[in-house]
């Protein structure tokens, strides 16, 4: 998990890049999308949205697919749900902070990506 801190420039939708990466973030994977679709020319908005879309994707699905196990699926699904909540937080405060926060593969996928 290396932290950066970039120049965060000016963004195509007239919004402060910190406050666009952090809104990337506050619906998940969803939020991450909608930014990562309207945004053409940030890389700091775009790496923060694209790491919303893989980090928070995935945690969506494995908590689907974990919920059919019987028992131990619950307990999982609660972890899943508890590291979902710290990301959560995590990556939009180190977004407002105008950090370029990488977690380990979604941030190297995201940064090729962005």
């Amino acid at each position: 998990m290396a932290e950066e801190k970039k120049d965060l420039g000016k963004t195509s939708i007239g919004m402060e890049a910190n406050v666009a990466a952090l809104l990337s973030y506050v619906l998940g994977f969803i939020t991450g999308l909608v930014f990562y679709l309207i945004e053409k020319e940030n890389k700091f908005v775009r790496f923060h949205a694209m790491q919303s879309m893989i980090v928070f994707g995935f945690l969506f699905v494995l908590g689907i697919i974990v919920q059919v196990i019987p028992l131990f699926g619950m307990i999982i699904s609660s972890l899943i749900w508890l590291a979902h909540l710290i990301l959560w937080i995590l990556l939009m405060v180190k977004a407002y902070q105008g950090e370029l926060f990488k977690l380990p593969i979604a941030g190297d996928i995201a940064e090729k990506n962005s």
